[in-house]
């Protein structure tokens, strides 16, 4: 397939898989793995030119991001940090000649071991780091900076890891606000920042603090905030400031970038999730995964897969299970594992931790396993071309 309408973007943990489909979004055509292996967390694209970018590694590659200027026929890495192989490399000569390991210093050393997160927005490209931190680059990855005003934050030192680690896994960017960022960290919640990353403002506040004297969240401090714990944020292309997250006890809905969270978590049969997805052109419609509970086994409820939509911004919500697997199901998708096309219908896709992944497009009337057997899913994007 020369010139795929979708491409799916899948990181996993033994690399990269690229997943594409005709103008009717049929005939999906795998190819992969590429990036030797890499357990890669997350990939974006540059939508006008089909560059790609992967993130991710290990204890034993350190931190790097790979890079694709092809729309996925060929790659290169930019390492960040070292890892184990650094360290046997220095002290055994042959084992330095069959990696083609070279002394040359990476730029961060050891100050992260893994890219979790990426965005590319106006001209730059962001990157989250494990443990939580900001990176940015304005030469395709070339080179990179940290955004040290975020991990200089006056919460900073109160920031505590989620079943993952500290990562920062979620990056936001505005289509006209050139400097506007929003940043989800597990578990220190919401940032954003109008500057280019100078200041930052940790946006948790739940939409009824000031009238609600001592209200809580289970997974957040008693002060009025929404949990420290957030999962996964989107925000609606067409809906101002309008952002969505799935956090670790439930969802929420904010109609002013964050400056304040509402509870729509009402009619899902769980709190516990990890994606959430908003409709490209309406951000009324959304999309979420219930899952059985953080210390339940996290698969769906009652073993039976559903896709959870709302029509009116979590006023209700409806389950769609049309082709999903109703018996014996324990998969996990994981928090950057969903995502969407642009098209009309819209299409929604997501892949699960036992190698799947799912796709409908009818906006979930019905769904179809478009490929399966690959290794555990972390992340599923999408290039339109």
């Amino acid at each position: 397939m020369d010139t795929p309408q979708i491409l799916l973007l899948i990181g996993t943990t033994k690399g990269v898989f690229l997943l594409a489909a005709d103008e009717n979004r049929q005939g999906w055509n795998l190819t992969g793995p590429y990036c030797d292996g890499w357990s890669i967390n997350h990939i974006t694209a540059n939508q006008s030119t089909g560059q790609l970018w992967a993130g991710g590694g290990s204890d034993w590659h350190g931190a790097g991001v790979w890079y694709s200027p092809d729309c996925g026929k060929t790659w290169t890495v930019t390492r960040l940090t070292r890892g184990t192989k650094d360290e046997w490399a220095e002290v055994d000569e042959a084992f330095a000649q069959s990696i083609n390991w070279t002394s040359e210093p990476l730029p961060f050393t050891d100050q992260f071991s893994q890219i979790w997160s990426l965005c590319y927005a106006h001209g730059k490209l962001y990157a989250g780091t494990k443990p939580a931190g900001l990176l940015v680059s304005e030469d395709h990855g070339k080179t990179w900076r940290k955004l040290t005003a975020l991990n200089n934050h006056p919460s900073a030192d109160s920031w505590n890891p989620g079943g993952a680690g500290l990562i920062l896994h979620t990056i936001v960017s505005h289509p006209v606000h050139r400097d506007w960022l929003w940043v989800g960290i597990s578990a220190a919640g919401v940032f954003a920042t109008e500057d280019g990353g100078q200041s930052w403002e940790r946006r948790n506040r739940l939409s009824n603090a000031q009238v609600c004297e001592g209200h809580t969240h289970p997974a957040a401090p008693a002060n009025g905030e929404v949990g420290h714990c957030v999962h996964n944020m989107v925000r609606a292309d067409t809906g101002n400031e309008i952002l969505y997250q799935q956090n670790h006890h439930g969802v929420w809905r904010s109609r002013n970038g964050g400056h304040s969270w509402d509870d729509i978590t009402e009619g899902l049969p769980s709190t516990f999730g990890f994606p959430i997805h908003v409709h490209p052109h309406n951000p009324d419609v959304v999309w979420t995964i219930p899952l059985n509970g953080d210390e339940a086994g996290r698969f769906p409820l009652e073993a039976s897969a559903a896709v959870w939509c709302s029509r009116d911004a979590g006023a209700s919500w409806n389950a769609q299970r049309q082709g999903l697997p109703q018996k014996d199901c324990y998969f996990t998708v994981l928090r950057q594992a969903m995502c969407g096309d642009n098209q009309q219908p819209a299409g929604v896709y997501f892949g699960t931790n036992s190698g799947s992944v799912f796709a409908t497009v009818n906006e979930g009337e019905s769904w179809q396993e478009i490929t399966r057997h690959l290794p555990t899913i972390l992340s599923v994007d999408c290039l339109c071309t």
